[in-house]
């Protein structure tokens, strides 16, 4: 019989890519997506089965973080093996600006879970998406034995979800694991961020639809990787015969300048020609410097990352032109069928899941380095 799963923030760049993940796998998927007025869905537009189909094995449920007594009936009725909670206010400028509800979902909303899991009396596995920016001003490079010096609303959110897993592991014996993933980007990055933010600036520059990209800190230094693979990791964690916490990132750093140099030239542009700052763009308390020591998770996971950072900025770049009617330089989408298209495909996962959208930066977006 098939395992069954539940991820939350299905909809979410990492969510689509787990869903995709956990399909190839032989899971029986089911994804909690809040309710709107209009459809969000496109991430996963492709993998998407009708649910009258006999041999469906991925569904779409209506939940919120925010809501406890609908996540524990989620979890009571479907009795899961697996439980991903990717779901969060995902936005670290943002979290400064609405702090009181990025704690309740990011921070309650995985007590939410973990209670009705506990509830539930089933013997479910919990991964939960911890992330780097915890670490906030801590000396690099970061393990699992640095201490946590958050410096947003979203990482102190993001850090009560972390203890909270930990203390649900030991005080009640769930098998909850944390996985504190660095940075991990894709063509299915949220448009705010700022790699995708430049990517899609390239070609809308490209393509003669934008003339100006403004940013804000560029001397910020990132760990940044390719997340399907990522989403790989989170399933290797809960495959483990004891739960435990892991650091996962490329173990090399690159700044937003160095991003954006990589993205510019790619196309044969001068990114100097093209890119502002503005100071609007910048956090009230800013991270310098993420640098993953992922040791624990090479040993204990069998775990390393394939896409270096320049094949990443490629693959980007490939899709951002591709989704604005360009033709593609070619080596990012050579790239992805080498190194992941055992589950993950250029024209099933990355053109598709574009199309839906216009594929034109605008210029007065808020800018993430996370």
């Amino acid at each position: 019989m098939a395992k069954r799963a539940i991820i939350t923030g299905i909809t979410g760049q990492d969510g689509s890519y787990l869903a995709e993940f956990l399909l190839a796998k032989g899971y029986e998927v089911h994804g909690i997506i809040r309710r709107a007025s209009t459809f969000n869905t496109k991430r996963i537009d492709h993998i998407y089965q009708d649910p009258h189909s006999p041999n469906t094995r991925l569904y779409l449920h209506y939940g919120d973080l925010s809501s406890g007594d609908r996540l524990t009936d989620l979890i009571y009725d479907l009795q899961p093996e697996e439980v991903y909670h990717l779901g969060a206010q995902s936005h670290v400028k943002v979290s400064f600006e609405v702090p009181v509800y990025t704690g309740e979902v990011n921070g309650i909303g995985t007590t939410r879970l973990l209670e009705g899991i506990r509830r539930s009396g089933k013997d479910t596995r919990f991964y939960q998406a911890s992330s780097s920016e915890m670490f906030g001003s801590a000396p690099a490079p970061q393990n699992e034995a640095t201490p946590f010096r958050p410096r947003s609303p979203y990482a102190a959110a993001k850090l009560y979800s972390f203890w909270t897993a930990v203390n649900f592991r030991e005080a009640y014996g769930l098998f909850t694991s944390n996985g504190i993933l660095f940075n991990h980007e894709s063509p299915r990055r949220g448009e705010t961020f700022v790699t995708r933010k430049v990517t899609r600036a390239v070609a809308a520059i490209r393509a003669k639809k934008q003339t100006k990209l403004y940013l804000g800190n560029l001397a910020a230094r990132r760990d940044w990787g390719y997340a399907p693979e990522y989403v790989e990791v989170m399933w290797r964690m809960l495959q483990q015969e004891k739960p435990n916490d892991y650091v996962v990132g490329t173990g090399e750093a690159h700044s937003v300048e160095e991003f954006v140099g990589e993205a510019f030239s790619y196309v044969g542009l001068d990114w100097k020609d093209y890119v502002g700052i503005d100071s609007r763009y910048l956090r009230p308390t800013e991270v310098d410097f993420l640098l993953a020591d992922a040791s624990k998770a090479r040993q204990e996971l069998n775990w390393k990352p394939q896409v270096t950072f320049r094949q990443l900025v490629r693959i980007m770049v490939d899709a951002d032109l591709e989704a604005v009617g360009l033709p593609v330089v070619g080596e990012g989408k050579k790239i992805l069928e080498a190194r992941v298209s055992h589950w993950h495909h250029w024209d099933a996962a990355v053109s598709s899941a574009l199309q839906a959208s216009e594929g034109q930066a605008g210029d007065n977006v808020t800018t993430e380095t996370k």
